[in-house]
């Protein structure tokens, strides 16, 4: 199962029957967005789980990072905002979905009423109007039901980066905002660690792709795309700070 698949599983409240679905007002939820993108020239975007629905909240940034302010908010019936997504850097984007995989672990993992002082915040490129990669602040934040227990939304909130320092890497964060600490510090390097061909295979995954269509692209055969994936996780298990990314392949 790829990431995109594994995140969705575990993410959508797909299962809610009527006894059991989260009564919280969407549109209070959505007016918090909207407030974000206005006080904080942010793309806010609102991902609401029981709907597999996105809102997204543009700002002055969206013009920045070449985004259509045609519509806003713009509704889209997935939980992915694809537009944006398709901004990211691939090495980022991989990392973002394994930061939020581990993300929704952690607070799974937590008393309700502790899950409100965590967030994500994240430095990752992504292409602007000129198709060239700015870093962008990201923050994530997740909002649970009290009717279910379930998560019910997500905010995400993307922003220009104040430093647009080349030397220093894209950084995957997990805090608690109330006592201003670092939970969870992810600054794996992939290039130092895996083969130009592994890194190859990991960004086709880290895109959805199958073992056959990668082997499709690379001319290779579905077994060695087999061997280099095994390699991948065998390689990357050693770090204590991705044991995510194994689970989600799986």
């Amino acid at each position: 199962m790829e990431i995109l698949e594994t995140l969705n599983k575990t993410l959508l409240n797909k299962n809610s029957n009527q006894k059991n679905k989260c009564l919280l007002d969407t549109a209070s939820y959505k007016q918090t967005a909207l407030m974000y993108s206005q006080m904080e020239n942010t793309i806010s975007v609102l991902s609401d789980m029981q709907a597999n629905k996105s809102y997204v909240f543009k700002s002055e940034a969206a013009v920045e990072l070449g985004l259509a302010m045609d519509e806003n908010p713009v509704e889209i019936d997935s939980i992915w905002e694809e537009e944006i997504l398709r901004k990211i850097h691939p090495d980022d984007k991989l990392k973002k979905y394994i930061h939020e995989l581990r993300f929704f672990k952690l607070l799974d993992s937590m008393k309700p009423e502790e899950r409100i002082h965590y967030n994500v915040v994240s430095r990752i490129r992504m292409k602007d109007r000129c198709n060239e990669y700015r870093f962008v602040k990201h923050r994530m934040f997740y909002m649970y039901s009290p009717y279910n227990g379930k998560l019910r939304f997500a905010l995400c909130l993307y922003s220009i980066a104040l430093d647009q320092s080349i030397g220093i890497p894209s950084d995957f964060l997990i805090i608690n905002a109330a006592k201003g600490e670092v939970i969870v510090e992810d600054k794996l390097n992939y290039k130092n660690i895996l083969s130009q061909r592994e890194l190859e295979v990991l960004k086709f995954v880290g895109e959805g792709y199958t073992s056959k269509e990668i082997a499709d692209a690379l001319s290779i055969s579905t077994n060695t795309v087999s061997r280099h994936r095994q390699n991948i996780l065998e390689k990357l298990n050693v770090k204590n700070s991705i044991k995510a990314f194994k689970e989600s392949f799986h």
